[in-house]
């Protein structure tokens, strides 16, 4: 099980390292690739929002990648986790109201869920 954890932790931290780099490196990139997707509409967001949730992202991804046995044990994922979860709930609404799929933040949603129920002490 904690191979698997590590994995899906691996993958998670990734994922916001991409579109954390995204959101501050490449923002105008992101804006055309989001209005074409929306079909023109702006993206809602402007450069310092978007690099204030890119920021968010990679202190969650860095919570991830924490090794274990830092004291208090699993407290830093743990929190990493519910930080993810809780940006992946806000993607969901900012998604939802753009009348867009919310399916990848749902995704990741129950990835940071798996990651604080399996790291959760026993």
């Amino acid at each position: 099980m904690n191979i698997l954890l590590w994995v899906v932790q691996i993958l998670l931290a990734g994922t916001f390292f991409i579109t954390a780099g995204g959101k501050l490196f490449a923002y105008e990139k992101v804006v055309k690739v989001v209005e074409a997707r929306s079909k023109g509409r702006s993206i809602g967001m402007t450069r310092g929002q978007a690099a204030v949730v890119a920021i968010a992202e990679l202190v969650g991804a860095l919570g991830l990648l924490v090794p274990v046995e830092i004291f208090p044990p699993h407290l830093i994922i743990l929190a990493a986790a519910v930080w993810i979860a809780l940006l992946m709930v806000a993607a969901c609404a900012y998604h939802v109201v753009r009348r867009e799929s919310a399916t990848p933040s749902i995704v990741l949603f129950l990835l940071a869920l798996f990651i604080l129920v399996g790291r959760w002490p026993r």
